[in-house]
């Protein structure tokens, strides 16, 4: 009986030993469960009310850090820039300008140039970042990616400088050549002589105006709002016939070929002067009695047809370096013969923005010495295309080369 008595006892003190060990376990988890993790105290949590949603709002790169410079909160953006790597903020200007706004309060703000990630080539990344106190214990670091405004500014500025030089060679030379004529007013023969080179210099100063005019234009115009099915091939006798007079004065000879009765959609005013452009190049840059070709074909794309307008010269080429370059404004292969054929060096850069204005887009093809091919592809003006007969294409001067230079008469 004493030893029943004696098991029964020792059963309620381990039943009881187990539902206190039972009960602390619960309340160890409860308490585990209640404390803030490690992740938590980097989130919305020491975050004030409503930081996170606007933070998620803003345009720039956004960064929070805590007392020990750990990062809290960070914009996927931040990511993206190279400013926060393994929880910490990477870029050691920023740093410092954060651990001073926590010392002393106040707001900072610098431009810093940064090295892009994963390029290898050293290209800087013009940043501007502003550091500020969040609350008593957080900082917020926002930066504004200036790259592309610095790029924007630097052309801008170009432009101008451009212009000025451009403006000023044939206003130079009008001034010079008129007080030319005003000394020679005794002799006729030479009166008659400056008088022609003014004239040359006015059509200069005329035809440089009206490409800045025509420029501005297509930059801000939007050719939607009169655009219209424009033929192809009229198009393409419009621009041959803008360029009979140079082309016949170096015994050029012009042909045009590809698939006949194709269309495109647009400001007709726009497309003209476009190829016209592309034309009147190749003229100029031809030796004399060789052959430019013009040659349009349509071609299946995944978002529809697109019509290729393709002008090919037998000229002096364009070298590898200048190939990405010679749709910007004045620029310029070969200055000295720009000079001699009266370019302004902003021809192709209206094809460009014609181009890209229109949904489509320009590519050059070229081998010095062997000449160029200019391509303009745009988009083909689908409903007239499906009520318009399929007709039969002429031959294609797109897939076949230029014959050989031959002498005229």
């Amino acid at each position: 009986m004493d030893v029943n008595a004696a098991v029964a006892a020792l059963a309620a003190i381990a039943g009881v030993c187990t539902g206190v060990i039972a009960m602390l376990a619960f309340r160890w988890s409860e308490r585990d469960q209640a404390r803030p993790t490690r992740t938590s105290l980097h989130t919305d949590a020491v975050l004030p009310p409503g930081v996170d949603t606007v933070l998620s709002v803003l345009r720039s790169s956004a960064v929070v850090l805590d007392e020990s410079d750990s990062v809290v909160k960070a914009s996927s953006a931040a990511y993206a820039l190279g400013l926060v790597r393994g929880g910490k903020l990477a870029v050691e200007p920023m740093l410092n300008m954060a651990r001073d706004t926590r010392r002393d309060g106040e707001i900072r703000q610098v431009e810093l140039d940064l090295a892009r990630r994963g390029t290898g080539r050293g290209e800087a990344l013009a940043v501007s970042a502003r550091v500020a106190p969040l609350g008593s214990r957080l900082v917020l670091l926002l930066v504004e990616d200036l790259t592309e405004a610095r790029r924007i500014e630097a052309v801008r500025r170009d432009f101008v400088a451009n212009v000025s030089h451009e403006l000023k060679t044939p206003v130079g030379a009008l001034s010079l050549l008129s007080e030319a004529v005003m000394d020679a007013s005794d002799d006729p023969e030479a009166v008659t002589r400056f008088a022609g080179r003014m004239q040359i210099e006015a059509t200069r100063l005329t035809n440089l105006v009206q490409e800045l005019i025509d420029l501005s234009r297509v930059q801000n115009d939007d050719p939607l709002e009169d655009s219209e099915p424009v033929s192809v091939d009229e198009l393409v006798a419009e621009a041959i016939d803008r360029s009979r007079q140079p082309a016949s004065t170096k015994q050029i000879t012009m042909v045009s070929g590809g698939s006949a009765d194709l269309y495109v959609w647009g400001s007709r005013g726009q497309l003209a002067a476009a190829l016209g452009n592309l034309v009147e190049n190749a003229v100029n840059y031809s030796p004399a009695r060789t052959r430019v070709g013009i040659a349009a074909r349509r071609v299946a794309a995944p978002a529809g047809d697109v019509i290729e307008i393709a002008v090919t010269d037998q000229g002096i080429g364009i070298p590898d370096k200048d190939k990405e370059r010679v749709f910007e404004r004045f620029y310029r292969v070969d200055p000295a013969r720009s000079r001699a054929t009266g370019g302004t060096g902003l021809g192709l850069a209206i094809v460009k923005h014609v181009a890209a204005s229109h949904g489509g887009e320009v590519t050059v093809w070229s081998t010095e010495g062997q000449g160029s091919t200019f391509t303009l592809r745009l988009p083909e003006a689908g409903a007239v295309r499906d009520r318009r007969p399929v007709s039969s294409p002429t031959p294609d001067l797109m897939t076949e080369p230029l014959p050989a230079p031959e002498v005229l008469p």
